[in-house]
C-alpha cells in the first residue's frame, strides 16, 4: 500500500519500563502498521491491516514471555464474520493468575465490529478516530470493538465510545478526543495529531521523539 509512512513511538504512562513504537503507512481511507512492545514480563510484536474506511481485515499478534509464547491470527471477512486461528505453548499462569485461552470464545460477539483494539497499544485507536471524524466535532458514538488482552491474547467485545473534546487546531496540529469504555467507566480525553495518531493518552501512554 502507498502512503504517507510514518515512524511513532510511546512510553507507558503509569509504566515508563513499557516502550511502543509502530511504523504506520496511511492512504486516504486506510492504514498498515508494524509494531512492538517491550515489557518487563513479555515482548509483543503485530501487523495490522485495514481495507477502505480504516476497517479492520486483519491483526496478527505474537507474544513472547517468560516460560510462554503465544500467536493469534484475527481476521475480519467481508460479511462482518471475526474468525481467529491461535497458537499457545508452556506456562498459561501468568502474575500467579491463570491466562484465558487465546482467541475468541464466542466469535458472535464480535458481528457488530469493525476495528480491533489491542490492549496498550495506542494506534488501534486511529482506526475510529479517522472513520467518525472524531476530531472535528463528532458527539458521542459508542462503538462495538474486538478487544484483544495482552498477554493472553483472548479476544472479547468490547462497548466503546468516542466523541471529539477540542476540535482540530491547525496552529497546533493536535486535537483531543473523548475516549470513553462503556462497561468499565474509564474515561480519558487523548491528544491525536493531524494524521489521528495518539500523542498523549493518559495513564496509558505518551508520545517519545526517538533519536
Amino acid at each position: 500500500m502507498r502512503g504517507a509512512v510514518r515512524h511513532v513511538e510511546w512510553r507507558g504512562d503509569e509504566d515508563p519500563e513499557r516502550l511502543e513504537a509502530a511504523v504506520v503507512t496511511l492512504a486516504p481511507d486506510r492504514l498498515d502498521a508494524l509494531g512492538t512492545s517491550r515489557t518487563t514480563d513479555y515482548v509483543t510484536s503485530w501487523a495490522l491491516e485495514t481495507g477502505a474506511d480504516w476497517v479492520t481485515s486483519r491483526l496478527s499478534v505474537s507474544v513472547a514471555g517468560r516460560g510462554f509464547t503465544r500467536w493469534l491470527v484475527l481476521e475480519r471477512d467481508g460479511h462482518g464474520r471475526w474468525t481467529t486461528e491461535t497458537y499457545a505453548h508452556g506456562e498459561a499462569d501468568y502474575h500467579g493468575e491463570r491466562m484465558p485461552d487465546p482467541g475468541a470464545a464466542h466469535p458472535a460477539s464480535l458481528d457488530d465490529a469493525l476495528d480491533c483494539d489491542l490492549a496498550l497499544c495506542p494506534v488501534t485507536n486511529t482506526m475510529p478516530i479517522l472513520r467518525l471524524d472524531a476530531r472535528s466535532g463528532l458527539p458521542e458514538t459508542e462503538l462495538t470493538m474486538a478487544w484483544v488482552d495482552l498477554p493472553s491474547l483472548a479476544v472479547t467485545a468490547s462497548r466503546q465510545a468516542y466523541s471529539a473534546a477540542d476540535p482540530f487546531d491547525p496552529a497546533s496540529g493536535r486535537s483531543v478526543v473523548r475516549y470513553r469504555s462503556v462497561g468499565s467507566g474509564f474515561a480519558a480525553d487523548l491528544t491525536v495529531d493531524e494524521d489521528g495518531l495518539v500523542v498523549d493518552y493518559p495513564r496509558l501512554a505518551r508520545r517519545i521523539h526517538p533519536r
